[in-house]
């Protein structure tokens, strides 16, 4: 069987790896930016349970330290490296609140920051700090 390539068909052998090359990295930072909103969505579910956990603990009369434990061992899957807690009145009077701030530091994977500066000339920073308090009355 012979195939016979007319003209116009030899100019389009090439097309669709240009294509290809053309849209790759549009789906790659797609892919990857889904992904990062995935763990960054993770990371800051994390951070208010964490403080929430922290506040609980404080609530039924624990000290700073054990307070700041529970809140590291409740956010145990994030890096406590980048893990900042702020503990107000540990130990209070019954029915004053407790407060307890957990601040974390997320590092993006993708460039986002770049792409977005690029195009919309907003300032999304590699780093995004996820906040979270809680208060609860001291029992």
């Amino acid at each position: 069987m012979v195939r016979v390539i007319r003209k116009n068909e030899k100019r389009e052998l090439g097309q669709a790896l240009v294509e290809f090359a053309l849209i790759i990295p549009l789906f790659l930072l797609l892919v990857f930016a889904i992904v990062d909103f995935g763990m960054g969505f993770y990371s800051w579910i994390t951070v208010t349970n964490a403080a929430r956990e922290g506040a609980r603990v404080g609530a039924v009369g624990a000290d700073s330290a054990t307070i700041q434990q529970r809140v590291r061992d409740t956010a145990g899957s994030l890096n406590n490296s980048n893990l900042t807690i702020t503990v107000t009145n540990a130990q209070g009077n019954s029915g004053e609140e407790v407060s307890v701030g957990v601040v974390y530091k997320y590092t993006m994977i993708t460039p986002l920051s770049t792409v977005i500066k690029l195009f919309a000339g907003g300032n999304v920073g590699p780093q995004i700090n996820f906040s979270a308090t809680s208060k609860m009355r001291l029992e």
